[in-house]
């Protein structure tokens, strides 16, 4: 019969939880966050000791795994914590803060600050390389934001941003890999051109469609395909850009049916967590649990505060 993954220990008792957050954080033994000890580090016992509290002889130092982490001075048990990462990582298009303050029984703006702290685990700040030799990167933009238009119409217009209300969503995705998505000011080659040229590798076949400003882009490579979806041209042989329409489906289902608004300054943040997911993804091999012990390893140096949360 098979097991609920909710029903884990460390989903249900703190003390269980901080084990297995240790054994996430610090796979060797633990780590000092403040002289970045190792070796020399005990347990603090007692009645009064906090849970998980651990001493470095080195620098005499106190400090719990959550310390300069995303979790540091959180009122919130840590068992939660991981039910609401759990949460978060395991629903494909999202979870809302009014269903996790449901569900967790803790306040709506506790829930609220738990999912941004949550998705600036997941933002990497570091992206590797797409593509290559004999790989393929689809690259497109979209906008989030306002009453939706024709994206095509717009294009055939060479407008360059969203329009009125709307942020723009720049993004790459490596067929059978990883995507990475941007916001940016404005959907234009000046913009654009450092994005790529940062992060697709030269060798890699580029395909776009017929917008003016992807046309441009996809010149700079020596393999470039481009689809017309103007004339109802969506797919000729391999050359389409389906795989990264599919995942602006996926992003735009969970923006419009799951948070329905998102802020210009927590856009950044939504995209991170929607990246996570698409490439923790279990066509790649990773689960629902193994996804969550990946959102979690990134916690380190995150702390993120209230009143730095809009930023």
């Amino acid at each position: 019969m098979a097991t609920s993954a909710l029903s884990a220990k460390f989903f249900h008792d703190e003390k269980a939880a901080y084990a297995w957050l240790e054994s996430v954080v610090w796979p060797n033994g633990p780590v000092c966050p403040h002289c970045g000890g190792v070796g020399r580090i005990t347990v603090v016992g007692g009645k009064t000791a906090r849970m998980g509290l651990k001493r470095c002889l080195q620098c005499k130092s106190q400090f719990t795994v959550t310390v300069g982490t995303v979790f540091e001075r959180s009122h919130v048990k840590l068992n939660l914590w991981l039910q609401a990462a759990h949460l978060l990582c395991s629903s494909k298009k999202g979870m809302s803060s009014h269903q996790i303050h449901r569900t967790l029984g803790v306040t709506y703006r506790t829930a609220w600050f738990m999912t941004h702290r949550l998705r600036e685990a997941v933002r990497d700040g570091h992206f590797p390389g797409l593509g290559g030799e004999g790989k393929v990167v689809e690259i497109d933009e979209t906008f989030v934001g306002g009453l939706e238009k024709n994206k095509h119409a717009r294009k055939r217009k060479h407008v360059g941003t969203g329009g009125a209300g709307k942020e723009a969503v720049f993004a790459l995705v490596e067929r059978g890999g990883r995507v990475q998505s941007h916001h940016v000011a404005s959907v234009t080659a000046k913009t654009l051109r450092p994005i790529i040229k940062a992060q697709v590798d030269a060798a890699t076949f580029v395909m776009t469609d017929e917008g003016a400003t992807a046309k441009s882009l996809g010149r700079g490579f020596e393999k470039h395909g481009m689809v017309n979806h103007g004339i109802g041209e969506y797919v000729r042989g391999d050359i389409h850009t389906n795989t990264i329409e599919g995942y602006f489906s996926i992003f735009k289902r969970g923006i419009n049916g799951v948070y329905h608004h998102v802020s210009q300054q927590h856009l950044k943040r939504y995209l991170a967590e929607f990246d996570f997911r698409y490439n923790e993804r279990l066509a790649l091999g990773v689960g629902d649990v193994e996804r969550t012990g990946k959102a979690l390893a990134g916690i380190i140096g995150k702390r993120l505060l209230y009143r730095d949360s809009s930023a």
